[in-house]
């Protein structure tokens, strides 16, 4: 978070400057983000992770609720409504829904391990608050985030031991729907078409953000061109601050700089599993498993995103991309990871990693 500050400063100047006649505005936004989520991080590592356990089924109706209304009365960008605004203040109802759901998850993996291979028991429960929540988002529309929360769904119940033939039947099911989903939508298809056909099947205005970042990082080569040396965020590579800031690392870090990014991340998925592995129960286990599961994911395709390894769409690199809600919910996802590592004792002596 405190590397994203740089990055950021350097990715918003110039949109910040033509927005609000300040190359200084995007850049206090997101310190004022982190240093909230930073707090909340710390305060959140020294509460007992067991207290949830009782408040995740409210926690699911409330996200579910709260997915409601941003349909009904939610803030417009982009032809999609995603955020609810509160007095000035926008959230982002399905990254709060996201995060309930890994926790309910976690709580009702342990409660019915001793049935968890039945259907009804141990798998329609699982599947229907997962296609609540996806049919919601997709309403939104935000068709890559639903994905992202299918597949955080399957790697849950796949580590809870669901029957794994429920598991296939119902994923070759949702990858038909999702595939005609994704056709559903001119914008959407000329995306994948792209994707698979190169630039003149899903049209320039299509490829230019995939264009404009591989250009970024083309420009960094081996170690970059400089702090605050980038030229592809002066306008030319549309959410240079957001769901693109991995190119302007390259562009300004190198090869170096991204490949220094993506070993933190291996780092931090590195020691999320081992927290998990040391659990003191079943809840802190599932609960581990999916926060590390669900930063992995989006590490993964932000990544790919950025280099053409898979069609663009709009997700964010965790705790870097400029951010309000997202980045302070997946700081208080960590002070959880935090306080199962405490409980679980990962840094004592005898345990730590660094011997």
């Amino acid at each position: 978070m405190l590397f994203s500050l740089a990055v950021v400063y350097t990715a918003s100047s110039t949109i910040s400057e033509l927005k609000t006649g300040s190359t200084e505005t995007l850049f206090l936004s997101h310190l004022g983000k982190i240093a909230i989520g930073i707090l909340a991080m710390i305060v959140v590592s020294g509460i007992d992770y067991n207290i949830y356990k009782k408040f995740t089924k409210p926690a699911m109706i409330i996200g579910i609720i709260l997915l409601i209304i941003v349909l009904v009365g939610g803030s417009s960008a982009k032809g999609a409504s995603r955020w609810i605004n509160l007095g000035g203040v926008s959230i982002q109802p399905s990254e709060f829904a996201k995060f309930a759901m890994i926790f309910h998850f976690a709580a009702m993996l342990e409660k019915k391990q001793e049935f968890i291979k039945d259907f009804e028991t141990g798998f329609v429960p699982f599947i229907v608050w997962t296609l609540v929540i996806c049919i919601l988002i997709a309403l939104q529309p935000n068709f890559s985030t639903m994905i992202v929360i299918f597949m955080i769904s399957f790697a849950m119940m796949f580590i809870g031991n669901v029957n794994l033939l429920y598991l296939i039947y119902t994923g070759i099911i949702g990858v038909v729907l999702a595939g005609v989903y994704a056709v559903s939508a001119p914008y959407r298809l000329a995306r994948i078409q792209t994707y698979l056909g190169g630039e003149d099947a899903g049209g320039e205005a299509v490829s230019y953000q995939l264009k404009q970042a591989l250009i970024a990082i083309g420009n960094g080569g081996v170690s970059g061109v400089g702090v605050g040396q980038s030229r592809q965020s002066h306008m030319f590579l549309p959410e240079s601050y957001g769901d693109f800031i991995f190119s302007i690392i390259g562009e300004e870090f190198g090869f170096i700089g991204l490949f220094f990014v993506i070993a933190i991340f291996g780092f931090i998925f590195y020691r999320g599993m081992l927290i998990a592995r040391k659990a003191p129960n079943a809840f802190g286990y599932f609960l581990s498993v999916g926060i590390v599961v669900t930063f992995s994911i989006y590490v993964f395709v932000n990544a790919g995103v950025n280099t053409g390894l898979l069609p663009t769409t709009g997700l964010p690199l965790p705790f870097i991309s400029f951010g309000g809600t997202a980045i302070i919910i997946y700081s208080i996802a960590i002070g959880v990871l935090l306080n199962i590592s405490k409980q679980a004792g990962v840094y004592n002596h005898e345990n730590s990693i660094l011997d």
